[in-house]
């Protein structure tokens, strides 16, 4: 065997993993990854993998196997000097990050969007009670927008040409920071009990009021409509997928801000899936707004 042929098998089983990872993590992102071209849908799947991956690291999975905070660090640099070398090299001996390193060579994800990530974990695995308004802003930028910019990178990958701006960067950000705050909401609870946490500033998740709840969800909502336009503009079957994913988080705000700020402390809301079916039929169609 060749080694171009076998680098192509090695690559073709590492996205194969990516792809495993985001159909066992999220059926959200998974349901709404299918209305997307399948070489698309192979790049998201390559950026959530490792997404997820290094999230794990800091959430838990690391700690119960008994590791402690310098060697939880430890393993998320190492994850973080495996990506950026794989992305200029082309291999990597872990899967996810090989996969994740193809799209990115093929996308012009860089170390721009990588390494901040990375920063936002590392703050996930440093001892933080709360966050400041500074900590906050920080956090939602590497661990959200820097996302949402590396899956606009992998969207352009439909449509040749498909050229990026400020409108359509601003937009990306913005939904992957929508994405990012509704799930501070949705796991209030699991983040101040198990895990120690708590993003949102002010907010103690002990007295948490209906009119704290009430500012984050109406940031939601701006955030969603900001997006709203960039969404608009992207090729066809990225539009679809991405409409579906925000419509199904927008309609968790809307549960968000019908539920009462109490009940969030001991209960995670959650779209039955009846609807989510609703919502990713509606967006195959076309009919769905955000």
């Amino acid at each position: 065997m060749r080694a171009e042929r076998a680098l192509d098998l090695y690559t073709r089983t590492a996205h194969a993993a990516s792809a495993h990872v985001i159909s066992g993590y999220s059926t959200s992102f998974g349901y709404a990854s299918r209305l997307l071209p399948h070489d698309v849908r192979g790049g998201i799947a390559d950026v959530y993998a490792l997404v997820r991956v290094a999230d794990e690291i800091v959430d838990g999975p690391a700690a119960e196997a008994g590791l402690d905070r310098p060697e939880v660090l430890a393993i998320l640099d190492a994850l973080e000097q495996d990506t950026l070398r794989a992305i200029g090299c082309g291999f990597s001996a872990n899967l996810v990050v090989h996969a994740f390193a193809a799209t990115a060579r093929r996308t012009g994800i860089g170390a721009e969007l990588v390494q901040p990530f990375f920063e936002s974990m590392r703050m996930d695995a440093t001892a933080h009670p709360h966050f400041d308004r500074e900590q906050y802003r920080r956090y939602i930028h590497g661990s959200a927008e820097v996302v949402g910019s590396m899956c606009l990178r992998v969207f352009a990958l439909e449509q040749p040409g498909f050229a990026l701006d400020d409108q359509l960067e601003e937009g990306a950000r913005r939904l992957g920071a929508a994405f990012q705050k509704v799930n501070f909401l949705r796991d209030l609870a699991d983040d101040a009990g198990r895990l120690g946490r708590s993003y949102i500033p002010g907010l103690d998740p002990q007295t948490f009021t209906d009119r704290e709840k009430e500012a984050v969800v109406d940031e939601i909502a701006e955030d969603l409509a900001v997006a709203r336009g960039a969404i608009a503009r992207l090729p066809r079957g990225s539009r679809r997928a991405t409409t579906a994913a925000a419509a199904l988080f927008g309609r968790l705000n809307e549960q968000l801000r019908a539920t009462p700020a109490a009940q969030l402390r001991t209960t995670r809301v959650s779209v039955p899936l009846s609807r989510k079916l609703g919502i990713l039929a509606n967006a195959a169609a076309g009919r769905t707004t955000v």
